[in-house]
């Protein structure tokens, strides 16, 4: 069975793994140390201005809306800083879409 709603089109059970290249947006938490704000800035270039404006600083990390296949770039970018993820958690999909 086939999504209409993705395109280009994906196997409905695709949608939210892994497997899930569309530009769905889900809510993620970072946890990671953020002593001296390079993780901010980090997380914030990548995300760009409007983007970032939805992040959220928690006491030990942050949340953010990204499609699932940036998430393995994003701690690719911060672990090359030394940076630590301590876990990263995917939550339920959001709104809008990454374009």
């Amino acid at each position: 069975m086939m999504s209409d709603s993705a395109n280009p089109p994906y196997q409905t059970s695709e949608i939210g793994t892994p497997l899930d290249y569309t530009e769905n947006l889900y809510r993620f938490y970072f946890e990671i140390r953020d002593t001296d704000g390079t993780a901010e800035r980090l997380l914030k270039e990548f995300l760009g201005d409007k983007r970032a404006e939805r992040m959220q600083r928690l006491t030990h990390g942050f949340e953010m809306d990204l499609p699932i296949q940036s998430v393995p770039d994003l701690i690719r970018i911060i672990s090359a800083k030394n940076i630590a993820i301590y876990q990263v958690v995917r939550y339920a999909k959001v709104d809008g879409t990454w374009r």
